[in-house]
C-alpha cells in the first residue's frame, strides 16, 4: 500500500494505484472496480489527493492547481484561456476582481494577456473553470514567459520554495509559477536571463542529486562573471 508521504513512487500504466477514498487525478477504475495508473509518471500522495503526473504529454488539469494562462478568445461573458493543455479552461466575468457588464470584457483582459488563476473545477471530460477571487490571482503585465514540464515544477519550487527563492534572490526578480509549467519572470534583463537559465538547468537535471547547490554555484558564476563585465567597462 501506497504510504502518506510518497512523492516520487513511479508507476506505470496499469499499476495498481490504492486511492484510500481520496480525490484522484491520472488513475482509472477498472471492471474489477479496482484503480490503476493511466500514465508512465510519478504518484503523488497527500492528505486530499492521490496523483499521477505523467513523464510526457500536456499538463492535465486538477482542481485547486494554480496556473499561468494565455486568453486566447474573449466572449459576451466569458474568456477562454489556454493552460498548456489539451483542454481549454473557461474564465467568467463574475469570477474576476473587477466590476463589469456584459460584452466589456476586452476592457480587462484581451485576446494574448495573460493570467495567474485558479482552477475552480474540472469535469468529467477535463473541461476547467478559472477564478481570479483570491489573493495573490491577477492579470500577468509585462515580464517575460518560461516554459518547462508540469512535472519539473515541483523541483523548480524546491522544499519550502528554497530553490526558487534562492534563484529569485539571486537575480533580483520577480518569479511566478503556475503548476501547468508556465513560469513568470520580470526584472531587470541581466536577472531575467541568469533566471531562465537557472530554470532551463533545473528543467534539464531534475533528476540529479545536490542539485540547489550545482544552480546556486551556476548563479553565483554567472553573477561575477556579470559584475566582473560592468566593472572592467567602468574601469576603461
Amino acid at each position: 500500500m501506497y504510504q502518506l508521504g510518497d512523492v516520487k513512487k513511479i508507476v506505470l500504466p496499469g499499476d495498481p494505484i490504492d486511492v484510500q477514498g481520496k480525490m484522484r487525478n491520472g488513475v482509472y477504475r477498472g471492471q474489477d472496480n479496482r484503480y490503476y495508473s493511466e500514465y508512465f509518471g510519478t504518484l503523488q500522495v497527500n492528505d486530499q489527493f492521490v496523483d499521477v503526473v505523467p513523464f510526457s504529454g500536456q499538463y492535465i488539469p486538477r482542481k485547486g492547481d494554480k496556473v499561468i494562462g494565455k486568453v486566447i478568445e474573449v466572449g459576451p461573458s466569458t474568456w477562454t484561456v489556454d493552460i498548456n493543455s489539451p483542454y481549454f479552461a473557461m474564465l467568467h466575468m463574475n469570477d474576476t476582481p473587477w466590476r463589469m457588464s456584459s460584452g466589456d470584457l476586452k476592457r480587462y483582459l484581451n485576446a494574448g494577456d495573460y493570467v495567474y488563476a485558479k482552477i475552480m473545477s474540472v469535469n468529467e471530460i477535463k473541461e476547467s473553470w478559472l477564478t481570479l477571487k483570491e489573493p495573490g490571482l491577477k492579470k500577468l503585465e509585462g515580464g517575460h514567459m518560461v516554459l518547462i514540464h508540469a512535472s519539473r515544477v515541483p523541483r523548480v519550487i524546491g522544499k519550502g520554495g528554497g530553490m526558487v527563492n534562492m534563484v529569485k534572490e539571486l537575480t533580483a526578480t520577480r518569479i511566478i509559477i503556475g503548476q501547468n509549467g508556465l513560469i513568470w519572470i520580470d526584472g531587470p534583463i541581466e536577472g531575467v536571463t541568469m533566471a531562465i537559465a537557472a530554470i532551463e538547468m533545473i528543467e534539464r537535471e531534475a533528476h540529479t542529486e545536490g542539485l540547489t547547490a550545482r544552480v546556486e554555484s551556476f548563479l553565483k558564476e554567472l553573477k561575477g562573471e556579470k559584475d566582473g563585465s560592468q566593472q572592467n567597462k567602468a574601469d576603461q
